[in-house]
């Protein structure tokens, strides 16, 4: 099922206009995590956007909906938290309160994740590390466990001081990059985060006289959350600097109503996408004794995406973008090497490559031992 907000944001009243953009929003932030809600919980956003039934009683239908349910599939569990988190969600951002301070930063984490996480609201006591498909399995470095609280508040006090008087809207932007990347950098929670983060600063942009309102986060969601990646991510060796240049364009569409093109494939640190493009307008060879143009292939995994996997989940789409970023058209794989970029069980890596099979986004080959397999060119 799809929502027509469009027609809610440019046509309707004042409040369904704010409901709609809320709930757009909300819906649209569950890709961070590779989460897809379902079509009830999109049926009842429409109730509600249409002033049928309250947000009390949307999240009560909700909850009513995932304990009513006698048969659970595999992935129920992520879209009961989808489902319950947006309509968290729809509800903070429609609300006027706020407060710059370190507890509401927490509050908004146990609002949004209370009876999903055991650890809503709370600091986590641990250190991470999160494989990146945008760094190509690499890690940011997460705050210290040890140091979290001093970090967190230290760049709040820091925020809370600044003053924006005499900048410029380009100094403003840069400014306001660093801030969220840094606040996002901490990870303060165990899960979670990029959410909490994102629902927080639309908040405080609010209080800063943005609007903050378009439909950015919704289409965007896993740019801003690789954005803020790239803006964590050092590596000398190979080059690599943290920029805030991709988090600062996404903020002039946010905030400037810029239109600037955001693909998730500019941000990966191989580059390999970009570097598979060809110019074929000034890319010629010689054959005997006169020039050819060639019509070199584009490589791009989002027409693929596009043409062969309208059925995938948000999940499996950033799945099959990780492995693309690593294998390509020519490599061949197996099962353990999924396993071991994507972080899954041996009986979940077997359903999900055997569902691209069928797909026919990847095929099996032979003289490369049992169980290999490589992307459909």
């Amino acid at each position: 099922m799809k929502i027509d907000f469009e027609s809610y944001i440019r046509n309707g009243e004042p409040d369904k206009k704010e409901k709609a953009s809320a709930w757009k929003t909300a819906i649209g932030l569950q890709a961070v995590d590779g989460l897809q809600t379902s079509d009830y919980l999109k049926d009842t956003a429409v109730k509600h956007i249409e002033g049928d039934i309250s947000m009390d009683e949307v999240k009560a239908l909700i909850n009513g909906y995932y304990q009513s349910k006698t048969i659970r599939t595999p992935n129920d569990e992520d879209t009961e938290e989808a489902d319950k988190v947006s309509s968290r969600i729809a509800e903070i951002l429609s609300e006027n309160a706020f407060s710059f301070s370190p507890n509401e930063y927490i509050s908004i984490h146990r609002k949004l994740f209370q009876g999903i996480y055991k650890h809503a609201g709370k600091i986590r006591d641990y250190n991470i590390t999160k494989k990146e498909w945008v760094l190509d399995g690499a890690t940011v470095m997460y705050g210290s466990a040890s140091e979290l609280r001093a970090t967190f508040e230290y760049d709040f006090s820091q925020e809370k001081d600044f003053s924006y008087k005499g900048l410029s809207i380009d100094e403003i932007i840069h400014h306001l990059a660093v801030f969220v990347s840094r606040l996002w950098q901490i990870h303060i929670f165990g899960e979670g985060n990029t959410r909490t983060t994102a629902v927080f600063f639309i908040k405080y942009l609010r209080t800063l006289g943005f609007s903050a309102t378009n439909d950015i986060f919704a289409k965007n969601a896993w740019y801003f959350r690789n954005a803020l990646v790239r803006a964590n991510y050092t590596n000398l060796q190979k080059g690599i600097h943290e920029t805030t240049e991709y988090l600062e364009v996404f903020l002039r569409n946010l905030l400037m109503n810029e239109d600037n093109e955001l693909h998730n494939r500019d941000l990966h640190i191989s580059g390999l996408l970009n570097a598979e493009k060809v110019d074929i307008e000034s890319k010629k060879v010689d054959i005997g004794s006169g020039k050819v143009d060639i019509q070199d292939k584009k490589v791009d995994i989002e027409s693929v995406l596009s043409e062969k996997g309208k059925d995938f989940s948000i999940k499996t789409a950033v799945h099959i973008r990780r492995m693309f970023e690593k294998f390509g058209y020519d490599e061949v794989f197996g099962r353990s090497a999924v396993i071991e970029l994507l972080d899954l069980k041996n009986s979940s890596a077997s359903k999900f490559l055997s569902n691209l099979v069928q797909a026919d986004i990847i095929e099996p080959v032979s003289g490369h031992g049992k169980g290999r397999y490589k992307f459909k060119n």
